[in-house]
């Protein structure tokens, strides 16, 4: 395992480093910058926050500064920011740099306040999508072929074929306007993340129904259920002892980019429910040109990814003693 973890943590290196540059340099090939928005500023004002923020440099050297604490100024000479220090500390320090739109706060500092709320939406779409999900997967599966299994399979495809802001907008209708019962935007009660927790995760919920159903088939199929309920057990027990564990193998290996799909997922559902969260924030640092903010998001989205991915294999060898991880 730990060769697994090891070599693992080497490509994890490699994709960051891919993911960095690429978005780097695409985001900087985009005609337009932070300061294009501004009121028109006087032209030394204007060169004197290009020099704050490093922009006037070539962009080589502007992605060199951004990876680490490098003094690249020419002549020796030290371009600092106002402050007597440089805004860049380098993401190889964990430091994101400043933010060009939010100026009295660092990267860092946004998405220290913004990710718990997006941690807190998305725990509640994850846990709509595994207690739907679920319930409607191993129902399905055994009741197979009746009339409850066409319901829920016609439900689980309706909710796979529906993107979440369309979902959002019928719930908004059904328990806002119709019947008011939720609030329909803002964050600080809990009753604000129930209508966008479970718009973020109807689609994944209805994934998982068709996941859970197809194990759970599968399983139920197998030579030890039988001989399990030729035994006498209760299918009660059966179900629990012997077929979930199994069954639920094809739903573990996809938690690990369903949770990061619902993070990553919640930037539309934030922007309509109005949630001061990473995706909205995200979907703002694009809008202004925002290029450190944008950066710091896409680099923590590359890191849930990954991490979660890792997890869920690590998962496997938990519950399928024949799964082995590869080590060579």
């Amino acid at each position: 395992m730990i060769r697994f973890l090891l070599r693992r943590l080497l490509w994890f290196g490699l994709t960051l480093l891919c993911v960095v540059s690429v978005s780097f340099f695409l985001m900087r090939s985009v005609r337009g910058g932070p300061f294009d928005n501004e009121r028109t500023l006087n032209p030394a004002i204007e060169r004197n926050m290009q020099a704050r923020y490093h922009l006037d440099w070539p962009q080589w050297k502007q992605f060199l500064q951004y990876i680490g604490p490098l003094n690249l100024a020419e002549d020796g000479a030290e371009l600092v920011g106002g402050d007597g220090t440089d805004p860049f500390g380098g993401i190889l320090t964990g430091d994101f740099g400043p933010s060009f739109k939010y100026r009295d706060f660092t990267v860092n500092d946004i998405i220290g306040q913004s990710l718990p709320i997006s941690v807190s939406l998305g725990s509640i779409a994850l846990l709509w999508a595994l207690v739907l999900g679920l319930t409607a997967g191993i129902a399905s599966a055994l009741y197979r072929n009746s009339k409850t299994d066409v319901a829920l399979r016609l439900a689980a495809t309706t909710g796979i074929a529906l993107p979440n802001f369309v979902i959002a907008g019928f719930l908004v209708i059904l328990f806002v306007f119709l019947m008011p019962l939720l609030p329909v935007a803002g964050y600080g009660t809990p009753k604000h993340l129930i209508l966008p927790g479970f718009a973020l995760g109807a689609p994944f919920a209805a994934y998982i129904a068709r996941l859970s159903r197809t194990g759970m088939l599968e399983v139920l199929s197998q030579d030890h259920i039988r001989t399990a309920h030729a035994k006498g057990l209760p299918s009660r027990l059966v179900l629990l002892r012997h077929a979930i564990k199994g069954g639920l193998l094809p739903v573990v290996s996809y938690l690990g980019p369903a949770t990061a799909g619902i993070l990553t997922g919640s930037l539309v559902i934030e922007r309509i429910f109005a949630i001061p969260g990473t995706g909205s924030h995200f979907v703002n640092s694009a809008l202004n040109r925002d290029y450190t903010l944008s950066m710091g998001v896409t680099i923590l989205y590359t890191v849930l990814v990954y991490g979660l991915n890792t997890l869920v294999d690590l998962a496997y060898t938990f519950l399928d003693p024949r799964i082995k991880l590869e080590e060579s």
